[in-house]
Order: C-alpha cells, then sequence, then structure tokens
C-alpha cells in the first residue's frame, strides 16, 4: 500500500478532496518524523509505538573480501505494534 493508496481510500469513505486528504496524511507523517529527529516516543493507542533506538558500534566483515569492518554506532526507528493490531493480524 503507498500514500496515494491511503489517501484514495480515505477520500473515498469521507468524501472529502483528496487533495485535502493528501495534505492531511502528509501533514501527519511530518509530525511523525519531526518527533523522531528530537526522539520523542510516538505512541497511537490501539496501533503501536514509535521510537529510536541507538545501535551500537561493532565490527562486521565484508562478504567479498573477508575484511573486518568497523561498523559505527548509529540511531534506528523502531515499531512495536499495539495490541489490538496483534490480534487483528493474527
Amino acid at each position: 500500500m503507498t500514500k496515494k493508496d491511503i489517501v484514495l481510500r480515505i477520500s473515498d469513505d469521507t468524501k472529502i478532496k483528496q487533495i485535502d486528504v493528501k495534505k492531511v496524511v502528509q501533514r501527519t507523517f511530518d509530525s511523525i518524523i519531526e518527533s523522531l529527529r528530537r526522539e520523542e516516543k510516538i505512541e497511537l493507542r490501539n496501533f503501536g509505538v514509535f521510537k529510536i533506538k541507538e545501535r551500537r558500534a561493532r565490527t562486521g566483515r565484508n562478504p567479498r573480501t573477508g575484511e573486518i569492518v568497523p561498523v559505527p554506532s548509529r540511531k534506528v526507528v523502531v515499531f512495536k505494534p499495539g495490541l489490538e493490531m496483534k490480534q487483528k493480524i493474527r
């Protein structure tokens, strides 16, 4: 499913113009990204939680050459689904 699919589905269900729905959907995504940049946890009840997790530095290996390479620490976004989502997917 793409962002366009989401916009079309919401527009069809609510009879709101696609351009208006697209603005709201995009602003929602932008707000989520901005909050994650500030390392805030985003909790959407019955859907799930987005948060930033720091991966520690480690050593890796280049599969072609076998050379050992340092992999620096970095921040990644993690998502934990909510209880209702888990139940509906099962």
